[in-house]
């Protein structure tokens, strides 16, 4: 009986001797996620790309939210973020901190 990682790996996608470009040929570039939002303070809309945004999430519904600068006024913009929004932010990309508890 052969092993099956060794058989997978003897030929086709992945083998030995493979080169980065080969590896890489039927991939597609991804363009950039980016997300609506809105500013509270200045009522502007715009998209931001992940890296703009952060999420926190916390151990309650109350200490789970998104923030981001607001690109058109520059306030600090923080909203709540129930688990739907919080699977979208996390599916594109946006930078997670988990907050503890300490008590």
């Amino acid at each position: 009986m052969s092993d099956p990682l060794k058989a997978g790996a003897a030929g086709g996608a992945g083998g030995p001797g493979m080169t980065a470009a080969a590896a890489f040929a039927g991939m597609r570039r991804v363009p950039p996620v980016v997300f609506k939002a809105g500013c509270p303070d200045c009522r502007a809309s715009f998209e931001l790309a992940a890296s703009a945004l952060r999420l926190a999430i916390g151990a309650t519904s109350r200490t789970t939210f998104y923030s981001f600068t607001c690109p058109e006024c520059g306030s600090a913009v923080r909203k709540p973020a129930g688990e739907r929004v919080v699977e979208l932010l996390t599916g594109g990309g946006v930078r997670t901190l988990r907050l503890h508890s300490t008590v």
